[in-house]
């Protein structure tokens, strides 16, 4: 278990009984504020769809989604969400829903090609969310309203929790910074991606990095984007390209950097069809989500997915992300997280 992060002398904070309720006052409160912020509703989704629509999110295009065959379908193939990338966007269509309205949901996923950690599970559970915007709003000032606008809901549910549990002290800052993945690149030059995220987040406490996906000047790219949900090729006013990115902290329990949240304004016609190029995809202009958003039948929108468990682990001071959730874990990473004092659920 070489990935374990383990701290001497870590107690719980919280009993198990505790966590429980702290987890309930979590995720009820922060959706509340987050959708109220954001003026989002609530919609039921679903935990898988059919493939070959393009509607299941790919993420890096190598994790494989747990798929099965549907008998009373001619056994077409089912799979697993990833995300809820494109789904999201989709029913903005379908529902009809107007510029500055959107909306959210329990997004339920299984990636079985997750590298296991403190912070990586099996299991994966976040608020999915979409949000209806004009052409108007495709800039980086309109990104970053957002992001702060989240930002907020996190704050405010922070110090509910320290109201609630005294022994649990508030860390995160009152503002987060924002800086582009080639000004990041530039500044720390010798480090890998990781490690810049874990020394600007160190410095600020918590940092939303902008333009992930796209190539930067060494020609890598800070972290894996896929090409047809976020736009991370477009020019924008600040002098470089991309408008998404993803709300870090500084975590100092376990002495890193981790994600909350990956979100940006998602791609128009124009952006989807420079990134599949980029990408070497321009096959999926023939798959229905694509179809229907170069007719211009899926409506411009911003959107992204917030951790849940990822959020109550931080916010409840845990070591694991297996003491938020119940999934599956190697009987060794089990063993050790027992002995160094952080059962897994």
């Amino acid at each position: 278990m070489s990935k374990l992060i383990k701290i001497d002398g870590y107690k719980q904070l919280l009993d198990p009984a505790q966590t429980e309720q702290g987890i309930k006052l979590i995720k009820e409160f922060f959706q509340i504020n987050f959708s109220t912020a954001l003026h989002l509703r609530r919609v039921t989704a679903p935990l898988f769809v059919l493939r070959g629509l393009g509607i299941n999110d790919d993420l890096n295009g190598v994790e494989r989604p747990v798929s099965f065959p549907i008998k009373d379908m001619g056994e077409q193939v089912a799979e697993v969400v990833h995300s809820l990338a494109k789904w999201k966007r989709l029913m903005l269509g379908e529902y009809n829903i107007k510029p500055g309205y959107g909306i959210y949901t329990d997004m339920n996923a299984i990636r079985g090609d997750e590298e296991l950690d403190n912070t990586h599970s099996l299991y994966v559970d976040q608020w999915d969310w979409c949000r209806t915007i004009t052409a108007a709003d495709r800039n980086i000032a309109f990104l970053k309203k957002i992001v702060r606008s989240i930002y907020a809901a996190l704050l405010r549910t922070e110090y509910l929790v320290c109201e609630t549990y005294p022994q649990i002290e508030a860390f995160l800052p009152e503002e987060i910074h924002f800086i582009h993945s080639e000004e990041l690149r530039q500044l720390y030059p010798d480090m890998t991606p990781k490690q810049r995220e874990d020394a600007i987040c160190k410095k600020y406490g918590a940092v939303f990095i902008m333009g992930i996906g796209g190539k930067l000047g060494d020609g890598k790219v800070h972290d894996g984007r896929a090409p047809d949900y976020d736009d991370w090729s477009t020019p924008n006013e600040d002098g470089f390209f991309g408008l998404n990115g993803d709300i870090m902290i500084w975590y100092p329990l376990l002495n890193r950097s981790i994600e909350l949240s990956s979100m940006g304004i998602r791609v128009d016609k124009e952006a989807l069809l420079r990134q599949l190029e980029i990408c070497g995809k321009m096959e999926r202009t023939q798959l229905y989500f694509h179809k229907k958003l170069l007719a211009d039948e899926i409506p411009l929108s911003i959107g992204g997915g917030i951790g849940q468990s990822r959020l109550c682990m931080v916010l409840l001071h845990k070591a694991h992300v297996g003491e938020i959730q119940a999934s599956i874990w190697p009987e060794e990473m089990r063993k050790e997280c027992a002995a160094a004092g952080m059962p897994l659920i």
